[in-house]
């Protein structure tokens, strides 16, 4: 079991580790244009927050494996394949970063205006606003919602491994499920389960701490 299950969890690691990466710096982007053209951002712009909004909003709404499907050529562009746990970072990066985006800018929002109100007061210019005042104060939540977007990914990743990309959904579907292998399928989740939590109790520590 360990030989089937250790392969893997290295190519859920794979998938999950850089994809994560990517989509917080990509979604870091986003966030924080639509943050700043909000109609009460620090420099609002309707068409700007408009237009970018519209577009986080239509890759949030794809359904991942029609995601995966519909940019096989720009996957191929990128790494030369669309199969494989490298292929899949692409589509895994593209589907998370919009999410991740949301995350982040709901954060950055939730930042209290009076503690903008006396950096302005104080003559910070609008980049230290952003990145020494509001990521600053925001961090406990964007650490928050990075735990949930990397749960997310973990379950997307398993979606990935049923259509060639390996990792535990892989491990799952060939013997758990084309094998009637019951008891791979039992272990696998067992595994899912206990990475998840393990996560999510380590986001929760993160934001505790951080909060303090």
């Amino acid at each position: 079991m360990w030989e089937l299950l250790w392969p893997a969890i290295q190519q859920t690691l794979v998938m999950v580790v850089p994809s994560t990466i990517l989509a917080v710096i990509i979604g870091f982007i986003p966030a924080i244009i639509l943050t700043l053209t909000d109609e009460n951002g620090l420099k609002p712009n309707k068409a700007v927050y408009k237009g970018l909004d519209f577009i986080v909003n239509t890759l949030r709404s794809l359904p991942f494996l029609i995601l995966m499907v519909v940019i096989i050529p720009f996957t191929k562009l990128i790494v030369g394949t669309s199969i494989g746990e490298v292929a899949s970072i692409v589509p895994l990066t593209v589907a998370s970063a919009p999410f991740i985006a949301r995350i982040i800018e709901s954060a950055l929002k939730e930042v209290d205006p009076g503690v903008i109100e006396a950096a302005k007061a104080f003559g910070a210019s609008t980049t230290q606003i952003i990145f020494k005042v509001m990521i600053k104060e925001a961090v406990p939540a964007i650490i928050s919602g990075i735990t949930l977007s990397l749960i997310s990914i973990i379950g997307y990743s398993a979606m990935a491994g049923t259509i060639g990309a390996g990792g535990l959904g892989n491990l799952a579907v060939r013997y758990g499920y084309q094998r009637f292998q019951t008891d791979v399928m039992i272990v696998t989740v067992i595994v899912l389960i206990i990475i998840v939590q393990g996560l999510q109790s380590l986001g929760n520590y993160l934001y505790n701490r951080l909060s303090k």
